[in-house]
């Protein structure tokens, strides 16, 4: 993997359970890591849901490799949240190619 290719800084965010004042399990992101990526747009779906359309990112994102990166988590990357959608080792533990989709919204 060239060092020089992975140019962009994306955040990996993990749920985590915590509970409220109440005692009540609470749902809440935190964030798992921050690292470099290359980063490549593809053309998603654009399904239509309720009257409208709901034009969606498909972006594959390029990290070296980790072990602690599932399809529960979500991307942050250029103000928009991306959810994993599906993770590919490239190599032999070299990095791992990460299909995520994002709802843009208008």
């Amino acid at each position: 993997m060239q060092a020089g290719k992975l140019d962009r800084r994306i955040v990996i965010r993990s749920h985590t359970s915590a509970q409220d004042g109440a005692g009540q399990p609470v749902e809440t992101l935190t964030m798992l890591c921050t690292v470099w990526a290359y980063v490549t747009h593809l053309r998603g779906p654009e399904p239509f849901q309720g009257q409208q359309f709901n034009p969606q990112r498909k972006t594959v994102f390029l990290i070296r490799w980790r072990d602690d990166i599932d399809e529960t988590m979500q991307i942050e990357h250029d103000g928009e949240t991306y959810d994993i959608q599906s993770i590919a080792e490239k190599g032999r533990r070299e990095g791992l190619e990460i299909t995520a989709l994002a709802l843009v919204t208008a």
